[in-house]
């Protein structure tokens, strides 16, 4: 898709599944300061992206953008 489509989100993380067919588990580690203790924290949380080339491996840091549902939990786009 060369076109914007509006302002739609995007993360940057790093692939750690790959066992479905055109779709790939990415992390996405966000650094955060603890409110009350003020100890630099990393939180991480797991999107299900769709892959239409099918060529991701464990390990590749990839790029990915809100998309319309694809199926039940997808609903990111590898760009």
């Amino acid at each position: 898709m060369s076109q914007e489509r509006g302002n739609r989100r995007t993360k940057v993380g790093k692939v750690v599944g790959n066992k479905m067919s055109k779709t790939v588990v990415v992390r996405v580690d966000t650094v955060m300061r603890h409110p009350k203790y003020e100890k630099v924290i990393t939180r991480s949380k797991k999107y299900y992206a769709h892959d239409e080339s099918d060529q991701l491996s464990v390990g590749d840091q990839v790029k990915i953008v809100e998309a319309r549902p694809i199926s039940k939990l997808k609903r990111w786009r590898v760009v």
